[in-house]
């Protein structure tokens, strides 16, 4: 891999959700109490974004992946984990964890698309060209 600099994540998880517009706090309050059970078990960042410029494609989209429906939008977020073995432990930790069960998930979990990547190439600001 080509690496900007040594805080490069050994695996990412990236995921695209469709959310209505109306549920964006709900949806903040839900991401941030998630990354908190995601960093107590080993990730090193976790990003949520929120769609302002999601342009309609002319074979596909953000909104056609995941059935955007009127009112809603496509929010993109990843985790990054030091190594994809820290990544499948803290999987397996959050999902056992109490403060994740029985949580009402403020979008439509069916249409969320999502996987997990090893990164081939990472430039940060200031890593030089």
């Amino acid at each position: 891999m080509v690496s900007g600099d040594d805080a490069t994540p050994g695996y990412v998880d990236g995921c695209l959700t469709p959310v209505a517009a109306a549920d964006r706090d709900a949806y903040l309050a839900f991401a941030a109490e998630s990354a908190r059970v995601f960093r107590d078990h080993g990730a090193l960042r976790v990003v949520e974004g929120w769609g302002d410029d999601v342009p309609p494609g002319t074979r596909t989209d953000y909104a056609r992946a995941v059935d955007l429906q009127p009112g809603e939008v496509a929010c993109y977020s990843w985790i990054e984990w030091p190594s994809k073995d820290a990544r499948n432990a803290g999987w397996q930790a959050v999902m056992a964890d109490p403060r994740m069960a029985d949580r009402a998930m403020p979008f439509d979990g069916k249409r969320m698309i999502y996987g997990g990547f090893t990164p081939i190439f990472d430039r940060s600001m200031g890593a030089g060209a």
